[in-house]
This record gives C-alpha cells, sequence and structure tokens, in this order.
C-alpha cells in the first residue's frame, strides 16, 4: 500500500476520531440540568463536579506525554475513545451520587487521554502532509458539537431519560470509533519529525518556547467557555432577548466556529500561520467588544457570531506551532500545552461571572477581549513564511512503507 493512500485514510479516520469526540462532549455537557436532576445534586456541589473533569483531563493529559514514549499515540486514543463513550452512558444509567462520581470522573480521564493523542496524531500527519490540515480535524469537532447538541436539545424537549438520550449516540458511534482506529497513522519513519529528531536544545530553552503558546491556549480557552457559559445569560439578562431567543447566540458561535475551521486551512497555506492567527484574533476581540456594547440582543447576536469566526482558528493552529517548534519532540510539548486547554475552561467561566458580580456583565466581557488579545504579543511563535504549509511548501511523500525512504 503506497504511504499516500495509508495517509488519506488515516486522515479520514482522525477526521472522524475528532467527530465522535465532538458528539459525546456536547452530549454530556448540554445535558447538565438533566444530570443535576437526576443525581440531586445541589447547586453548591454541582461547580465541584464540573471542575473535576477538566482537572482529571489535566491529569491524564500529563500522564499521556510519559505514556507515548513507550506506546504510540494512536494506541492511546484507540483505547481512550470507546472509554469516554461508555462512560457517557455510564452517566445515564447511575442511580445514586457516588455512581455520577465515577462516571464523570473516567470521563474526564478519558477524555485528557483523548484530547492529546488525537493532537499528537494531527500534528504529526500535518508535518508528514506537507500542508496545513490541522483546521480541518478542529471543524469535524464543530460539527459533532452541532449534531451532539441537537441530539441532547431533542432528548430535552423530549423529556427523554439521559440513557435514552446517550444510548443512540454510543450505539452507533462506539463500533465505528472502533474500526476506522485500525487506520490510525502515526508518524512514519523517516518523516520530519518522526521520533529521533529531537530538537530544540535543553529543556529550559524548551519550555520558554512553549510557555507563549500555553499562555495564548489558556487565553483562547477562556474566551471560549464565556461563549459556553455566558452567552444565554447575557443575552436574556443584560440584553432583554426572550428565552428561547437566548438559545440562539452559542448555536450560532458553533456554526460559524465550524465555518471558519471548514475554510481556516486554506488561509493557512495561502498567507501563513501567523497571520491567520493574528486576523482571527483581532475579529474575536471585536467580537466581544461588540457584545459589550451592544444596545439590544441581534447586535449581540453579531458579536458572538464574529467570536465563532475569531476564535475558531487559534486552538488548532496553537497545536500545529507546537509541533512545528518542537518537530522530533512534539508529543511531549503537544500534551503540556493541552493542559492550558482545561486551564482555559477553569478559570474563564468563574472568572466573568466574579467580575460581572462585582462590577458589570458588560464590563466582564472585557476581560476575555484583553485576554485574547494577548495572542497578538506572541504571534511570532506561529511561525512565518515556513508555517504556511501550502503552494511551493509542500514537502515530498514517501511512496512505499515498507522500504520507508523512497521518495517523488
Amino acid at each position: 500500500m503506497t504511504v499516500d493512500v495509508r495517509l488519506r485514510r488515516g486522515r479520514s479516520a482522525l477526521g472522524f476520531s475528532f467527530f465522535a469526540q465532538g458528539v459525546a462532549f456536547a452530549l454530556l455537557v448540554t445535558r447538565i440540568p438533566g444530570i443535576q436532576d437526576r443525581y440531586g445534586i445541589s447547586d453548591g456541589l454541582l461547580p465541584a463536579f464540573l471542575a473535576a473533569v477538566p482537572i482529571l483531563a489535566g491529569a491524564a493529559s500529563v500522564a499521556t506525554e510519559h505514556v507515548v514514549k513507550r506506546v504510540a499515540p494512536s494506541v492511546v486514543l484507540r483505547w481512550a475513545q470507546p472509554v469516554v463513550l461508555l462512560s457517557l452512558l455510564g452517566v445515564g444509567t447511575g442511580t445514586q451520587l457516588w455512581h455520577v462520581a465515577v462516571a464523570l470522573a473516567v470521563f474526564g480521564l478519558a477524555v485528557g487521554a483523548l484530547d492529546a493523542s488525537m493532537n499528537m496524531l494531527g500534528v504529526s500527519l500535518q508535518r508528514t502532509y506537507g500542508r496545513s490540515i490541522m483546521l480541518g480535524f478542529h471543524a469535524a469537532y464543530s460539527l459533532g458539537g452541532i449534531v451532539g447538541a441537537s441530539a441532547a436539545w431533542a432528548g430535552a424537549h423530549w423529556h427523554l431519560g439521559l440513557f435514552v438520550s446517550y444510548l443512540p449516540a454510543v450505539v452507533v458511534l462506539l463500533p465505528l470509533v472502533l474500526l476506522v482506529s485500525r487506520r490510525y497513522v502515526d508518524a512514519l519513519p523517516g518523516a520530519p519529525g518522526a521520533p529521533g529528531e529531537e530538537e530544540g536544545g535543553s529543556a529550559n530553552a524548551g519550555k520558554k518556547l512553549l510557555l507563549p503558546l500555553c499562555l495564548v491556549m489558556a487565553c483562547a480557552y477562556i474566551g471560549d467557555s464565556t461563549v459556553a457559559n455566558w452567552s444565554a445569560k447575557y443575552l436574556q439578562d443584560v440584553l432583554g432577548s426572550s428565552e428561547q431567543l437566548a438559545t440562539v447566540p452559542y448555536n450560532v458561535y458553533m456554526v460559524t466556529t465550524l465555518i471558519g475551521r471548514a475554510v481556516g486551512d486554506l488561509g493557512v497555506r495561502r498567507f501563513g500561520a501567523a497571520a491567520v492567527v493574528r486576523a482571527g484574533t483581532v475579529v474575536a476581540a471585536g467580537g466581544f467588544a461588540v457584545v459589550a456594547a451592544a444596545p439590544g440582543p441581534w447586535v449581540g447576536m453579531l458579536g458572538f457570531t464574529m467570536l465563532g469566526l475569531g476564535l475558531c482558528v487559534i486552538v488548532p493552529q496553537t497545536f500545529a506551532a507546537a509541533g512545528r517548534l518542537f518537530p522530533g519532540g512534539s508529543d511531549s510539548a503537544i500534551a503540556r500545552l493541552n493542559i492550558f486547554n482545561y486551564v482555559g475552561f477553569l478559570i474563564g467561566s468563574p472568572l466573568v461571572g466574579a467580575v460581572g458580580d462585582a462590577w458589570s456583565y458588560r464590563g466582564a466581557m472585557l476581560v476575555p477581549m484583553v485576554l485574547v488579545l494577548v495572542t497578538l504579543f506572541y504571534a511570532r511563535s506561529f511561525g512565518s513564511g515556513d508555517a504556511r504549509y501550502g503552494v511551493g511548501h509542500e514537502r515530498p511523500r514517501v511512496v512505499d512503507v515498507g522500504r520507508g525512504g523512497n521518495e517523488v
């Protein structure tokens, strides 16, 4: 089998993995009120349950850094994704508080390993392809999120139990992710950045190179969690929308995120990663400014639309930049970088809520705006012309897997 065929199959398989994870995560987070009602979780206890998931996911991401030194990232992903789906089903089948605590703990640990290994494979595939494809994987995740959120809405609308809501997704996705996992592709021997090409200098130098990307990742997820957790409340309580209209901004945000990521790779190939990230940062900051100054709900909706188009490019390109900075040690860099995904998620919602309560929710929207703008100061970390992965930047492809070194 030629490497070109193997790469295409590996790319499709990984894209489906991103899609399945988007479905699973959306099904969980959009049914939190149902989970709270089923298990009688108090409002005071709920934040502890919700915080435990990203904390455990961060711990699992750290562990994955060490696991992939012994086994390939594809092996981690092959086992982590079914565990995520089965733990989702576990959330819907329990009857006591400790049941859901265990299910959510397993979900968090599996998600950390899954997120880290998925992005490891995505970065190594992009490097082998020689052109930007990372945004396409995250577009598949966004599409999965839309599908999962729609399924969750249907379950809530028809008053279906959690188990009944989750079962169809698990029954469909579980055999498919097991099937496609046979086609995952790790870094090929002789490919740029394959194991054995360790670069980046000393450990301290490596930390200094990675730190700006960690900060960018955290700030991007602070912005994302602000939209996820506060858009509905903001539109209804601050801008005076109806309860029905207040549910729209997050859906609009998800759709524009999908659109932005679907076309974002073309922008990276043409203009370079740094230029695309700068543009996305400016659009996202403008979106928060529009939301903060909006006189009514429809202008607020415009701001959330801008946020989707702006924020969507930052996270995938941050992972890709880590892969370029550490071509021989990208797995470790991505595992560490992935932790700040959860750091931003943990900080964002409480931070906006605290500022909103102490000052105003309009003013609170300026906090993630300022934090997102930090990305402009570190745009150079995303590379220059060599980060385009576009026309004139293609790398040669290997033809025969068995021989590994022949090129065309």
